[in-house]
């Protein structure tokens, strides 16, 4: 094997070596953001349920679209903070809403068959089917959809590193 197609191995092993690296490092900011807007969500689901005594769906679509905010707010200056703008924060947030309504969606459906289907009305039942089912598919969806249309594009500064690189082997 000549001298460079050596190189060539040992650039694309490191370039994988990177981009696993921050793929762990966007899954863990993710989470943590997550895991913010998480207890701001049950928190503000349960105080609007059962201290304000709003009906259920009414209590999660408020808790949803303040969590919705703290989630925006941290994705975008924290989570995807390195990736390349490609739309202005007003069209982001604007997408952001958007899969957050369908995450929401999600979330209603899943309280929405416990509730008036399967006459679940505990409050248990309401934080499993809400908080534990509807949040996990929610969820699952909202990564998808932010990663690919609310913050797409490389990490700042990747192409011209990836570019160098091949500059650098030819």
């Amino acid at each position: 094997m000549s001298a460079r197609d050596q190189l060539r191995r040992a650039g694309r092993r490191l370039d994988l070596t990177r981009l696993m690296g921050s793929g762990v490092q966007l899954v863990a900011r993710f989470g943590l953001i997550g895991l913010l807007a998480f207890v701001v969500d049950v928190g503000l689901f349960n105080l609007a349920r059962h201290a304000l005594d709003l009906g259920p769906l009414t209590s999660k679509t408020i808790s949803v679209a303040v969590a919705t905010t703290v989630a925006f707010l941290g994705n975008r200056s924290w989570t995807f903070s390195e990736r390349q703008s490609q739309h202005g924060a007003r069209t982001a947030y604007v997408l952001f809403f958007v899969f957050n309504g369908i995450g929401l969606a999600i979330s209603l459906g899943c309280l929405y068959v416990s509730t008036y289907l399967l006459a679940l009305t505990s409050p248990l039942a309401e934080n499993i089917s809400s908080n534990v089912v509807g949040l996990a598919l929610g969820t699952l969806f909202r990564f998808w959809a932010y990663e690919r249309w609310v913050f797409p594009g490389a990490p700042n500064g990747q192409f011209d590193e990836e570019r160098d690189l091949v500059d650098a082997l030819r």
